[in-house]
């Protein structure tokens, strides 16, 4: 009797790099949920499981739960913060069930799934999923190029952390297998240079505030939403790694015009000329 071999992930979805793409799980409390998530994620082809201090794991709750997506519970990676777990990738997207003060780029399930399809082979892709009570903080949600929201009944509107999972990489797996026989992408959607990744990014953002606090131009005291714009106004942007340098590179000539003039104690604007001729003289002897 011939008994017909079932297919593996790679062929049936072939598109599709699964090492690509991490599955984030921020400060999970029931480990069950982790076991879930793991099985939700082997049905629809990925593999790659991050956990950010989760509260109990490994569980045998969670073996449990996994059923035969144990080998992801086994090589899920651990870290303590979500900087961590994101730090190599190039693309990170960010669950949110709530509309926030401050607006952020925002995608549905569909439209993640594109982008994440579209970029994973030169971008590390992170999805990050928050705690089942409270979902991402803001400081974690501003580590997010795009957030994403699945709509759901007024009447019933939390989603159970898997089920999210679930809708998330179906979407993913879906589109990635109707371009099995599509015509290849245009070339307006390939680009000459790597993505920043979270890591490099997190680097310019503390040089950045540092200089803007150097010119007077950032109060700590009183931020008023200067820094989460900023982060906005770059995610949108989606900067590669020639673009980091140039910004960096103008930020430290920034700081060597800062330093040289502090040096040579050059007068501020508006001095007078008694001032300029001071300095002047200082400057021959």
């Amino acid at each position: 009797m011939n008994i017909e071999k079932k297919p593996t992930a790679a062929e049936w979805m072939p598109l599709l790099d699964p090492s690509q793409i991490a599955v984030v799980l921020v400060n999970t409390s029931h480990p069950g949920n982790i076991g879930a998530t793991a099985r939700a994620m082997k049905n629809m082809g990925l593999t790659q499981l991050i956990l950010v201090d989760p509260e109990d794991f490994p569980s045998g709750a969670a073996t449990a739960r996994a059923v035969s997506a144990v080998d992801i519970l086994e090589n899920a990676r651990v870290v303590d913060t979500l900087e961590e777990a994101v730090a190599d990738c190039g693309l990170i997207i960010g669950t949110s069930a709530r509309s926030r003060k401050l607006p952020w780029p925002m995608l549905d399930g569909e439209s993640c799934a594109d982008k994440v399809f579209r970029e994973h082979k030169t971008n590390k892709v992170a999805l990050v999923f928050g705690r089942e009570d409270s979902g991402l903080n803001n400081e974690e949600l501003q580590l997010c190029q795009y957030h994403v929201q699945i709509p759901t009944s007024p009447e019933c509107s939390s989603l159970n952390l898997s089920a999210a999972v679930m809708v998330i990489t179906y979407e993913i797996a879906k589109r990635a297998r109707q371009q099995e026989n599509a015509v290849k992408l245009p070339e307006d959607d390939f680009w000459d240079q790597e993505r920043a990744t979270a890591e490099e990014n997190e680097r310019f953002f503390e040089h950045l505030e540092k200089v803007m606090i150097a010119i007077r131009f950032h109060d700590p005291e009183n931020p008023r939403q200067l820094m989460q714009r900023m982060r906005r106004l770059f995610g949108r942007i989606r900067i590669d790694v020639m673009e980091m340098n140039i910004l960096r590179g103008i930020l430290s000539n920034i700081e060597w015009h800062i330093k040289t003039r502090e040096e040579r104690k050059v007068p501020p604007r508006g001095a007078t000329i008694e001032q300029l001729e001071e300095q002047m003289s200082q400057e021959k002897t």
